[in-house]
């Protein structure tokens, strides 16, 4: 059986003694309880070294918001696998729908961001989703099978094991739109499907798939109880301990 994952995407918020506060407050909160699910948080990267000092020995794992694919060289700004293997980062977003639309990430890039974490050892979350436009249009299952047919290119089906998958709808994102359960549902089943798809079927099984889209402790239960929902990726809801605790606990 799939176990469930929620993380938190602090995008960029929370300047170093704010991420300190937050997540030395998820910590003691966790600590009251045994939560069935696993627990990444996701700052931003000033904040990474600091927070993992304080989530060692912890039940919060961490992960980064993006990462370059070459190992090293002159590209100003960008931050490689092995940096953030070595303050001890896990996971790594790709494909986040910001990424693609304001700094123009496009599937090649992020297959190759996709390869890169695989080749390091880094655990890849891998964001799609469709605008409202496209969903108004009725091509939401085409956007979503393009976006992941071109993500995962060339990609063998022993590193699917070790990536998440994260449908998180365009429109959703901090609009305070939430899918339906139905909604949100229906795109997980059919991901799980192409993924059957693309590789077999007890790849797409073992797959984790997480909805995101103004998750929020008021909806948290109804989204993750669905049978193909297996987390959730939260935005605004995880800048505050108590709420991003609260959607823990639903999970």
């Amino acid at each position: 059986m799939r176990k469930k994952v929620v993380a938190g995407n602090w995008k960029m918020n929370k300047n170093l003694s704010e991420a300190i506060q937050l997540v030395s407050d998820l910590r003691n909160g966790l600590d009251s309880f045994e939560p069935n699910c696993d627990v990444i948080v996701c700052p931003p990267f000033t904040n990474l070294e600091s927070v993992n000092t304080i989530i060692k020995d912890s039940k919060i794992h961490l992960g980064a918001q993006n990462f370059y694919f070459k190992d090293s060289g002159a590209f100003t700004g960008e931050i490689s696998a092995d940096m953030l293997l070595s303050v001890g980062v896990e996971y790594v977003i790709v494909g986040h729908s910001e990424r693609r639309a304001i700094f123009k990430e496009d599937d090649s890039v992020i297959n190759l961001k996709l390869k890169q974490a695989f080749t390091k050892g880094l655990k890849p979350i891998l964001c799609v989703g469709e605008t409202l436009e496209q969903r108004e249009g009725g091509i939401t299952k085409e956007v979503i099978k393009n976006q992941i047919t071109a993500a995962l290119k060339e990609i063998p089906a022993e590193n699917i094991a070790n990536m998440i998958l994260a449908y998180e709808p365009i429109w959703a994102i901090g609009t305070g739109k939430t899918a339906t359960p139905e909604q949100a549902e229906e795109v997980h089943k059919f991901i799980r499907d192409l993924i059957s798809e693309l590789y077999n079927s007890n790849v797409a099984e073992n797959l984790t798939i997480q909805y995101g889209g103004s998750v929020k402790p008021a909806n948290a239960e109804s989204l993750l109880s669905q049978p193909d929902i297996d987390g959730a990726l939260v935005g605004g809801a995880c800048l505050q301990a108590d709420s991003f605790i609260e959607i823990i606990k639903s999970a």
